[in-house]
């Protein structure tokens, strides 16, 4: 796939902001999630800083050949409530998270050692296109849910949390960010094939607001789309603060934590530990597929240049980072890769200055609350396009596999069904998500047909 802005490229300053808007834009929904979720302290803001210091860190180890973004990592919800449990104090368990990011992230280091040492020929025999291919296509396929989900809820609920908003307003908004997108990225001159997600948000975030603007008018609720009430106020962890605060400091994990130290033990320690280091495992598979699809992206071996060691290592360092200051885990973000694949823009410097864009808006309160407010439709219009791209640049690298051979079949076959499926496996607090589990049976599976007689 020729690139428009290929990974050295210096576009213009103008040009520069706009590009870094759309990657900020496209990774923000899922960095701002987990923080959410997780809740005990940790604030959307923090983890923006923490997500833009991450990749900051990524691309240092990765001297800047690699246009990978770094985001919170689902994988380690499971391990990050682990940090929390047993009734343990707030401060206690956000070192705990500190504690686990800091031992995943070992994990990272430990194995770009080796890899150094053994070289990366290994990993490519054991993980063909065979075996890439689907995984990559699972990954994408298996954020389907989220984004139909998405796409038919809006933001405005009532006072017992129901939500008033139609599914089939918010299915509107969501399909004109998703027609808009892909008229941008197929039919628009050069500067509007090179932001169809900006456009296409600024679009379904218009016919959001309009119809709030006649629900609030009417009365009908049904229509009302956008929930404003984030401009007026925003929750910090102190409490609503008002917006006339333009600038807040972020409620920075490390911060927390240092109470914290008065509480630890060994046995909580362990706890962590093991709660963590396993799912390490899990994501550097993920890490690998994110990597070699987007080598196959932008066409160039990225685990040959910078080299997987190099990234493992801006990996492993950046999740330590972003979780000192925001309480999450790090990890490459498919949305990010996703966007440089329909864009066909892999400039750095544009992952770079999107990574700077993160931590400069988590001080300005407004501009978090204008994120927060963008409905879940509308992305949820953008995250069709993002991970149908995923999906597709997997399936796209089995054109060079002979499928009428039964290994290769057996191993496509093996790894769609159960990754599709939702096969996972869970021992504990640890589960080896859908993806990681398909492709550990997809290895397994071209290991044991590796004798097929042709």
């Amino acid at each position: 796939m020729k690139m428009i802005f290929d990974v050295e490229a210096k576009p213009k300053f103008g040009q520069l902001v706009i590009f870094a808007i759309q990657q900020m834009l496209a990774i923000m929904a899922a960095t701002i999630a987990v923080p959410m979720i997780i809740g005990n302290g940790l604030t959307p803001a923090a983890a923006m800083f923490g997500a833009g210091c991450g990749t900051i860190t990524y691309q240092l180890f990765t001297k800047f050949k690699s246009p990978v973004f770094l985001g919170s990592s689902f994988a380690f919800i499971g391990s990050m409530l682990a940090a929390f449990a047993g009734g343990v104090s707030m401060s206690l368990g956000l070192l705990g998270l500190i504690i686990g990011a800091i031992s995943a992230g070992l994990v990272y280091v430990i194995i770009a050692a080796i890899i150094k040492v053994a070289g990366v020929e290994w990993l490519n025999k054991l993980m063909p296109p065979v075996v890439i291919g689907p995984t990559v296509a699972i990954i994408g396929l298996s954020l389907a849910g989220n984004a139909i989900g998405d796409l038919t809820k809006g933001d405005v609920a009532g006072v017992d949390g129901v939500m008033l908003t139609s599914p089939y307003v918010a299915l509107i908004c969501g399909l004109v960010t998703l027609a808009v997108t892909m008229l941008c990225s197929t039919y628009g001159k050069k500067m509007a094939r090179l932001v169809p997600f900006i456009l296409g948000i600024l679009a379904g975030y218009a016919v959001a607001t309009i119809l709030t603007f006649i629900g609030n008018w009417t009365g009908i609720d049904a229509i009302k789309v956008i929930d404003f009430s984030v401009f007026t106020s925003y929750m910090l962890p102190e409490g609503v603060v008002s917006l006339d605060t333009f600038f807040s400091i972020p409620n920075f994990t490390f911060l927390g934590a240092i109470d914290g130290f008065a509480e630890i033990n060994l046995s909580y320690v362990l706890t962590i530990v093991v709660a963590f280091v396993p799912v390490a495992f899990v994501v550097f598979a993920e890490h690998v597929a994110d990597h070699k699809n987007l080598s196959s992206i932008i066409e160039r071996d990225l685990l040959a240049e910078p080299g997987l060691s190099r990234t493992l290592l801006g990996d492993g360092i950046g999740s330590m980072v972003g979780a000192f200051f925001g309480g999450c885990p790090n990890t490459t973000y498919g949305e990010s890769v996703g966007c440089v694949a329909i864009t066909k823009n892999a400039s750095v410097r544009t992952i770079t200055t999107a990574a700077i864009g993160c931590i400069i808006v988590s001080f300005i309160t407004p501009l978090v609350a204008f994120v927060d407010s963008i409905p879940a439709c509308v992305m949820g219009g953008v995250c069709v396009a993002l991970y149908g791209f995923i999906a597709v640049s997997g399936l796209k690298m089995l054109q060079e596999v002979d499928l009428n051979k039964n290994r290769n079949l057996f191993t496509a076959s093996v790894i769609l069904i159960s990754g599709i499926g939702g096969l996972t496996l869970s021992f504990g607090n640890v589960t080896i998500t859908s993806i990681a589990t398909a492709l550990i049976l997809g290895i397994l599976t071209n290991r044991m047909l590796a004798k097929e007689r042709d």
